[in-house]
């Protein structure tokens, strides 16, 4: 229902369309603030990577809120029972829809992956596997993401799937992780741990 254009033309309900705006409203806010609560950690690591990630993070959040909109759209359009007069404007707005969710959730997470990861990795705030899944699973998304853009393979696919599989592991063990054990309290700091040892 929520990416089918031809939804404007049929009587069905719109609390589902409801419910996913709301839900996707609170995945919005939890992107910004999940960035604010890691900033003032990692930025001891590395102050203009960690402000990156806050930035490509309330990108992401600003993709999602446009998603939304452009999703709730439709449903005052089927309301008003415009009937086929209304079928471009929810194909285009399914359209923008779609695009906006390739965007702000499947590209922009591999931007975030990079980013934390390589603030997360030198660090060993957390143990170093969590963030080498998400610094290898991000190429593996962006490859993923350009053959959707490039029409390689649909959006919705096994392929998608596979792509996306690393980048979910990352976020969920990184996650379950800072909930259980926390970060570490004595981080090595990034700039540290681009010297060589020292010579005795």
């Amino acid at each position: 229902m929520r990416n089918d254009p031809n939804y404007v033309l049929g009587p069905g309900p719109d609390d589902p369309i409801l419910i996913v705006a709301i839900l996707e409203v609170i995945v919005a806010l939890a992107c910004v603030g999940t960035a604010v609560v890691l900033y003032s950690v990692v930025k001891r690591q590395h102050e203009e990577i960690a402000m990156g990630f806050v930035g490509s993070r309330v990108l992401e959040a600003a993709t999602i809120f446009v998603g939304v909109v452009t999703l709730l759209s439709v449903v005052p359009l089927r309301q008003a029972a415009v009937g086929a007069d209304a079928l471009a404007t929810s194909q285009a707005l399914v359209a923008v829809n779609n695009w906006t969710f390739v965007l702000g959730r499947s590209f922009l997470p591999v931007v975030n992956a990079l980013l934390l990861g390589s603030l997360l990795y030198p660090s060993r705030l957390v143990p170093r596997i969590i963030p080498l899944v998400g610094r290898i699973g991000a190429p593996l998304l962006l490859v993923s993401d350009l053959g959707v853009l490039f029409g390689l393979w649909p959006q919705v696919s096994a392929l998608t799937a596979i792509g996306a599989l690393p980048i979910a592991l990352w976020e969920f063990s990184l996650g379950v992780w800072l909930v259980v054990k926390r970060f570490k309290r004595s981080p090595i700091r990034w700039k540290d741990s681009l010297r060589p040892p020292a010579r005795r």
